[in-house]
């Protein structure tokens, strides 16, 4: 069975104002492979978020590596999986057999949680996780794109947004196990280590035994029984994609990692260790509270609103943390809009990708914003991580703000439907 994707603009193009009108109607049903797939993103993140929720301070506090080190490895964190996302979605384009991709790339990360337990300095713990980061860029376009063919047209971002939701109660869950276990525990980063492997390979386990492996062609190129067209750059000359892929850039080369903001959050306020994986809870709990209502308003509202909106959360979340006022509400404020970023630009981003890309290309459009992203991201972690070390905690989260504010009034200016009186795409 081929599943079409001719019409994954959620009926906002090409359509009659009527046939918009009817499709907006249209009642929402989730679809059994999209909570399969939260299902596997859950039990993964709860692998992934335990680890990188103790990271910052494996790094820093128990290797005793400075923060410029952290920030090469925080780097790679967000980079890594740059190296093969597009080469991951065209080879789920060219099979038609998306979910063969992911649970190769899930199986890599799971592989690599091993290297953790006999890791110890800089160079190994940056080599597994680029081997962990690699095998996320090799999962997440193909998985999308599952996400895609299941979802109802219509409803697309608000899909997206409840398996963002499924994915970020591990996102929670996993930061809040690293944290008994440290509490329980002083010092035990290796049996978090254990339980991150644990829940990878149940999450790999339920991926190759329940989810249906299903086609992402197209449905004419299906009843035409060929084969998928080579990957060409072609495609992303389109106006709206080349728009998007421009604004993810700029807009990721002002994001730094959410490991500096929380290592920022400590210096001011200077709190125990044992508390620090909780910020990582705390953001992840606004994010899947947040992750279905912003992809339900990004569906009838217009999805480059949201994707800014979001921005401009981050934004606040970057001059709070600045701001020398300190204590527990300043905190939670800080959480929740980093949490509401997240809620708005993820989904709502793989949403936009595969709106505006080429029939027959869904995989490869979404890993071409995924990796455009990722890349920019990798140079802003780096590069913060050594202005940090030249001028200080504070004023180094101050320049980002005001960077991140240049861009997105840029942004506004670049994506069509950006500005008041424009529709959203």
């Amino acid at each position: 069975m081929y599943i079409s994707l001719s019409d994954r603009s959620g009926g906002k193009r090409g359509k009659s104002p009527n046939e918009q009108a009817a499709l907006s109607k249209v009642p929402f049903r989730l679809s059994p492979v999209i909570v399969w797939l939260g299902i596997v993103s859950m039990v993964t993140d709860v692998s992934s978020e335990s680890v990188t929720a103790i990271l910052p301070l494996y790094i820093t506090g128990f290797l005793g590596l400075s923060t410029i080190a952290f920030g090469f490895i925080d780097g790679i964190n967000q980079g890594a999986s740059a190296i093969v996302r597009i080469a991951a979605g065209w080879a789920s384009d060219r099979s038609g057999h998306p979910k063969r991709i992911a649970l190769a790339g899930y199986g890599l990360s799971m592989l690599a949680r091993i290297g953790f337990l006999f890791a110890g300095g800089f160079w190994a713990i940056a080599a597994i996780v680029t081997g962990d980061r690699i095998g996320k860029g090799i999962r997440t376009a193909p998985r999308d794109a599952l996400i895609t063919v299941s979802a109802q047209p219509e409803h697309l971002a608000r899909s997206f947004g409840m398996h963002r939701m499924l994915d970020n109660i591990g996102a929670a869950a996993g930061p809040l196990i690293a944290f008994l276990i440290l509490l329980v525990i002083p010092n035990g980063f290796s049996t978090v280590f254990v339980v991150s492997l644990a829940f990878a390979v149940i999450g790999v386990a339920v991926l190759g035994l329940v989810v249906p492996d299903l086609h992402a062609r197209s449905a004419k190129d299906a009843s035409k029984g060929q084969r998928l067209l080579a990957f060409s750059w072609r495609h992303f000359k389109e106006p709206g994609l080349g728009k998007l892929l421009v604004a993810a850039g700029l807009l990721g080369l002002v994001t730094i990692g959410d490991g500096f903001i929380y290592l920022v959050l400590q210096d001011r306020d200077s709190f125990a260790v044992q508390w620090f994986p909780l910020l990582f809870v705390g953001t992840n709990v606004a994010f899947l509270v947040m992750a279905v209502p912003l992809g339900r308003l990004a569906d009838r509202l217009g999805r480059v609103p949201v994707f800014i909106a979001g921005h401009v959360a981050l934004l606040a979340c970057y001059f709070l943390a600045a701001a020398p006022l300190g204590g527990l509400w300043a905190t939670l404020t800080c959480l929740l809009l980093l949490g509401a970023f997240y809620a708005a630009t993820d989904g709502v981003l793989a949403a936009l990708a595969s709106q505006l890309t080429p029939e027959g290309k869904l995989a490869t459009g979404i890993a071409s914003a995924q990796t455009v992203v990722a890349l920019s991201r990798m140079a802003a972690s780096a590069g913060f991580g050594v202005l940090w070390y030249a001028v200080g905690a504070s004023t180094a989260v101050t320049i980002a703000g005001i960077l991140l504010a240049c861009v997105v009034v840029a942004v506004i200016f670049i994506l069509p439907g950006a500005r008041p009186g424009r529709a959203g795409a």
